[in-house]
């Protein structure tokens, strides 16, 4: 068959059901194929969004998504959403067209080396040379990107390869067994445990996936051990539940760091070191750590794990659980109570009150009253991403889905897409600010044309907002951040889709809640005051001082 057609075959029997990308003259007989195919090719209106789609239906749904791009400028444009795939351990498969086999050894119009840009941010990636190597090239890809722990790989699809002929047929797809966790190990943390008088979970994005975390609810409850989530964390035990200190993340010495601090042992349950650093919450080095994860511990001064179990999570909580419910494992939970009770607080008091004006902590806390405990936030990147980690408690795994390895803008419109078309009964509302926003508002056509419905908040400051809150910190002043912008509400509705501009905090929770219960595509522009960004930091300061 040909090998356009294989390859599609190929991505068939990986489960692929969408492949989301711009199509170019290069990957042309590939979009052919998958015409014919069960598989629908989304286009986009730029690859980076395409990515980003891609990127956030392997976080939802722990099977790699995939896209697609042709060769140069549409493989570099991919870049962006494909290196934050894998920093942010989501499977991704990214496919690029590239010029014939017979100009790759000479200058060629678009010709880059588009293996070589993308070997550092992919877990495994490669060209395909031969139409006898499709199957395998795609096979592994998939296996390499879906396994723990998660990320991106890369196939680049020549013109004329694609062309060609090939008796190849796809191979078996084989589920892989982790390892069972060694049991000297689980010994070794249970003793720690035991002997631990104020012991604290560090739940990171490894553990956020379910199996994982029906295990981890049960393990923190049963000790009545206190438990952080990271940013990509959040949701891995609701933070309503009685031993949450919701989140840490934040560069600045924030309330939960008065329980960090007091720990005596350090249990990091799927911790990724690219998405805080431990020399910020363990600067002295001499944490007594258990380092739980799928893989090995990174050599990092500030991370030195007393015990490493390098195996599946939810298996190794499993047995964690069964040889404490050997034990008198119940901790005295007073230590941490007044922590928690004053994190709670403090959400709190960003109520919105008549006649104040909108901010950010203040609109989550109405969002929260809104949206139930199995709907989705999506956060974008910027000023309001700090204050949605600290200040929307999440109730369920992938609850929230923050960017936080690489960390990119322009991120959460496109996964408003992808969160939709994986469950579009599910309530989404996907938080921007004015930056992240028009970095891909494009993408607001292909939701249109898609049929897919979710809420966009875009948290107006007309500036880059996170850096100016930084600036201001370091400097005391601004340099660079300032924007202007369209009117958000006639933009929303030049694509046909409703636009919201609230003015009064009636108006706001009204308009929100028709917003997010209506399950239609929406816009709505909140402006916001950025003066409590500063506030928290003197607030915080004096609590350090005190």
């Amino acid at each position: 068959m040909k090998v356009s057609d294989l390859f599609v075959k190929c991505l068939e029997n990986e489960g692929v059901r969408h492949v989301f990308g711009v199509p170019g003259e290069e990957n042309e007989d590939l979009l052919f194929s998958l015409e014919k195919s069960s598989i629908k090719f989304v286009p986009t209106r730029h690859e980076q969004g395409a990515a980003f789609i891609a990127d956030v239906w392997g976080r939802i749904t722990g099977k790699a998504g995939v896209c697609l791009g042709t060769l140069g400028p549409g493989a570099t444009n991919l870049i962006t959403g494909v290196a934050d795939a894998n920093l942010d351990k989501s499977p991704v498969v990214a496919i690029t067209a590239q010029t014939g086999l017979n100009q790759t050894h000479k200058e060629s119009h678009q010709y880059v080396d588009i293996v070589s840009m993308f070997r550092p941010i992919t877990k495994w990636n490669a060209g395909i040379s031969s139409p006898d190597s499709v199957a395998e090239a795609v096979r592994r890809a998939f296996k390499v990107a879906e396994n723990e722990k998660p990320g991106a790989t890369h196939i680049e699809l020549p013109e004329d390869v694609a062309a060609m002929e090939s008796n190849q047929l796809p191979i078996k797809v084989t589920t892989v067994r982790r390892p069972d966790p060694d049991r000297p190990a689980l010994q070794e943390a249970v003793d720690l445990i035991t002997r631990a008088k104020k012991p604290l979970v560090l739940a990171g994005n490894g553990a956020v996936r379910k199996p994982s975390s029906d295990q981890l609810r049960e393990f923190v409850t049963r000790c009545r051990m206190p438990i952080v989530h990271t940013f990509m964390g959040q949701g891995a035990v609701s933070e309503d539940s009685a031993e949450s200190l919701h989140t840490i993340g934040l560069k600045f010495r924030d309330y939960v760091m008065d329980a960090v601090d007091q720990a005596d042992l350090i249990i990091a349950i799927g911790y990724d070191l690219a998405e805080y650093a431990p020399d910020i919450w363990n600067p002295k080095a001499d944490k007594i750590i258990i380092h739980i994860d799928f893989t090995q511990a990174e050599v990092y001064t500030h991370y030195q794990p007393a015990v490493e179990i390098v195996a599946d999570i939810g298996a190794t909580l499993r047995e964690l659980n069964e040889l404490l419910s050997k034990t008198s494992c119940k901790l005295d939970p007073t230590w941490y109570v007044p922590i928690r009770d004053r994190i709670r607080a403090d959400i709190k008091s960003y109520d919105l009150k008549p006649g104040q004006k909108f901010t950010v902590p203040g609109v989550l806390n109405l969002l929260r009253e809104i949206m139930g405990d199995d709907d989705l936030l999506i956060s974008d990147v910027g000023s309001h991403k700090m204050w949605i980690a600290r200040n929307f408690p999440t109730r369920s795994p992938n609850g929230c889905i923050i960017s936080n390895g690489l960390a990119s803008m322009g991120i959460a419109l496109p996964g408003g897409i992808a969160a939709a078309l994986q469950n579009p009964k599910r309530r989404i509302v996907t938080a921007m600010g004015d930056g992240g926003f028009m970095m891909n508002s494009q993408e607001l056509e292909t939701a249109k044309r898609l049929g897919v419905g979710f809420t966009v908040l875009v948290f107006n400051d007309n500036d880059y907002g996170l850096i100016s809150w930084k600036q201001q910190m370091s400097h005391g002043s601004t340099t660079g951040t300032r924007l202007t912008n369209p009117d958000f509400k006639k933009y929303a509705e030049s694509f046909g889709i409703k636009g919201y501009q609230p003015k009064t905090l009636d108006e706001l929770r009204t308009q929100l809640r028709s917003a997010v219960t209506s399950g239609e595509l929406n816009v709505m522009e909140i402006p916001i005051d950025v003066s409590v960004n500063v506030d928290l930091i003197k607030k915080l300061k004096a609590n350090k001082k005190g």
